[in-house]
């Protein structure tokens, strides 16, 4: 029995202090947030790409859809941002843009560390 209860409690301890799934890295757009060159980066490629044309940066009457807030019509994972930017939306002005940004995806990386720098708070 006190081998059981011994045996108990190494494993409580070993799952406490082992790996619970979240990563201690950040992920790229985490990465890019706390650069502030990369985040006037994405500012630069938003006003110049996406605010020029559609997406305002205050809320607008507007075809296009406002990107400070929580709402995201196509899913607000940065990967689905970054797909939605990448493929476009089919049948709506929100053309694909692939991978045609000056810097490649790191790019498109920044607007959405933009993005998320100046979001609305969610709660």
């Amino acid at each position: 029995m006190r081998m059981f209860v011994l045996s108990c409690a190494l494993l409580s301890l070993l799952v406490a202090c082992g790996d619970n799934g979240i990563s201690s890295e950040p992920t790229v757009v985490e990465g890019f947030m706390a650069d502030p060159a990369a985040v006037a980066r994405g500012e630069a490629l938003f006003v110049g790409t996406c605010s020029s044309y559609c997406h305002k940066e205050t809320p607008e009457a507007t075809d296009a859809l406002f990107l400070f807030d929580c709402e995201w019509k196509h899913g607000g994972e940065d990967q689905n941002i970054f797909d939605t930017v990448t493929a476009g939306v089919p049948n709506t002005r929100m053309v694909g843009f692939g991978r045609n940004f000056p810097e490649g995806d790191d790019d498109l990386w920044k607007i959405i560390a933009y993005l998320r720098t100046n979001q609305r708070d969610c709660t």
